[in-house]
């Protein structure tokens, strides 16, 4: 059955996630432990501010632990990132929705909601800060890697929410959720613009693999608005002035380099975002020149042409 693999990918999704589930379930139970209730219903009528000012004592360390365990799961990072790239073989506009702006960013929110549980176990920031790091680097070499438009832009988030993360780890938690929502914008636009490529490629019936970046080529001559949207969310995601993206990666490098006193742990993982950030650029770069610029690599027999009203409108917008 051809479709199995996707089935295959969903169920890999599901079960990655199930994991993080599992953890957060275990994270609300030791909470419900420690507050001492006589009933569900006391924790249930409990004040959000009420159980976050409360001091859960030596279960501190493993509930922030096991939340941090949940976001990883959803958010997709080490070692429960595997499910994010495969998910890609949902529709663009379901992409752009949950794999750049809503779903995969609620572990984000997640931490920077529970921050004062964090703040009392700095031992989990240091071990969120340096998973992040490793997600963000190994998702940028992967993303260099890859032919496929949309399993590139998949990487590349994986990559972006290890500098959500980052910055988490780092204490700045208004910084993450400003990269959350610059990070949204432009990626929503890129896959939103994936989608008009592949619907252009596939209705010229002449490549085998609409989505493979080395069938084309030169389409911005054909596709003006999709190229020059694509090229403008690329500026962004590679942190070029004055694009919302540079604002959002500074203040989280910024947030890296004056976290902690002296040359600690945090410089290095400074240098490892800087260098991540290096590679944003260059594989967001090659994946446009791939796609929008250069030689046409596909049959001369058809020509792509620019997509409707209905999809270019909300690029541009």
């Amino acid at each position: 059955d051809k479709d199995m693999p996707k089935a295959n990918s969903a169920q890999m999704a599901f079960s990655a996630i199930r994991i993080g589930d599992f953890a957060m379930l275990i994270a609300i139970f030791l909470m419900y432990r420690s507050l001492a209730l006589n009933s569900v219903e006391e924790f249930v009528n409990l004040s959000f501010v009420e159980i976050l000012h409360h001091d859960f004592g030596p279960d501190t360390f493993w509930i922030a632990l096991l939340v941090f365990i949940a976001a990883t799961g959803k958010s997709a990072q080490i070692p429960l990132f595997v499910w994010l790239p495969d998910a890609m073989a949902g529709p663009t506009p379901v992409s752009a929705l949950i794999h750049a702006a809503t779903m995969v960013t609620s572990g984000i929110y997640l931490i920077a909601r529970l921050h004062p549980i964090f703040e009392a176990s700095p031992e989990v920031l240091g071990v969120i800060v340096v998973v992040a790091a490793l997600t963000a680097i190994i998702a940028a070499f992967t993303a260099i890697a890859q032919n496929d438009i949309k399993k590139v832009l998949a990487y590349s988030t994986v990559s972006q929410l290890g500098f959500m993360f980052m910055a988490l780890g780092a204490g700045a938690y208004t910084t993450a959720i400003f990269h959350v929502m610059t990070h949204a914008f432009f990626k929503a636009c890129l896959f939103l613009g994936s989608g008009s490529v592949i619907h252009s490629m596939e209705h010229m019936h002449t490549v085998e693999d609409p989505q493979d970046i080395r069938t084309m080529g030169g389409l911005r001559k054909y596709m003006p608005s999709t190229g020059t949207t694509f090229w403008i969310s690329t500026l962004a995601i590679a942190g070029i002035i004055p694009l919302s993206g540079f604002f959002s990666k500074d203040e989280i490098l910024s947030s890296l380099f004056f976290f902690g006193e002296g040359f600690d742990m945090y410089k290095v993982i400074w240098f490892v975002a800087l260098f991540t950030a290096a590679l944003t650029a260059f594989y967001m770069t090659r994946l446009t020149m791939l796609t929008f610029e250069g030689q046409e690599r596909f049959p001369d027999t058809k020509k792509p042409h620019e997509s409707t009203a209905i999809m270019t409108i909300p690029l541009c917008i």
